[in-house]
């Protein structure tokens, strides 16, 4: 670890100290997993069966959990200390925002959405609603008091050498799948509006991940006619 002098004693910086690019992306990799985690638990506790929850083809990950814990964090973060209520107001009115975004953004871009709250009372466009933005006040609130400051005890005792190249490793491995799944939905869409494979790339997956694929892995993916 990296050494800083306070005075005559050293003490060793950890290599995700403060909200630097480490720490950030620690959050949002967590993130991703707890989503998957939380969403499935759900689905089995309200459903009893399981359905697949994650955003990604490539392992148990969501992005959209990874972002809300990123922008919950950053936007929370000043009220930590405060009393549970204003952490639980904050929560609901910042996972409300970033989750009505996520659902206009991927309705942009793919035609498709994810969830439809249209049958839920006070829903706003069926995007949000105000149960499941209460869901994210309690989430916002269990992560700032017990699972973020764990998180960062654990995080600020992985040796700097090892963090700081096990963290580019799982960002390069990120930005991939996110890519791959972005062109496996795009492919989707396309083969749905009889759109031809235009390169041998296009052909790889629609050859590895047919529509049957992957609506098991989005199946509460639908298009918006």
């Amino acid at each position: 670890m990296e050494s800083i002098k306070v005075g005559k004693i050293s003490y060793d910086k950890s290599f995700a100290s403060g909200f630097n690019f480490y720490k950030l992306f620690w959050i949002f990799f967590i993130g991703c997993i707890m989503g998957v985690v939380i969403e499935t638990i759900w689905c089995l506790a309200t459903g009893f069966h399981f359905e697949s929850r994650t955003g990604l083809i490539y392992g148990p990950f969501n992005p959209v959990y990874g972002f809300g814990a990123l922008f919950m964090t950053i936007a929370l973060y000043w009220i930590r200390n405060k009393s549970d209520r204003w952490i639980l107001i904050g929560g609901t009115i910042v996972g409300a925002a970033f989750e009505y975004i996520c659902s206009w953004v991927q309705e942009m871009i793919f035609g498709t959405v994810s969830w439809d709250y249209s049958n839920y009372p006070f829903n706003l466009n069926g995007r949000i609603c105000l149960l499941y933005s209460l869901f994210w006040g309690i989430l916002a609130l269990v992560w700032l008091k017990h699972i973020f400051p764990l998180m960062t005890k654990y995080i600020e005792k992985i040796p700097n050498s090892f963090g700081k190249s096990l963290t580019f490793v799982l960002l390069i491995f990120m930005v991939f799948n996110v890519l791959m799944s972005s062109a496996v939905v795009s492919r989707l869409v396309d083969r749905r509006n009889a759109v031809p494979v235009s390169n041998s790339f296009e052909r790889y997956i629609d050859e590895r991940y047919p529509d049957e694929r992957v609506n098991k892995i989005y199946p509460n993916m639908r298009f918006i006619e």
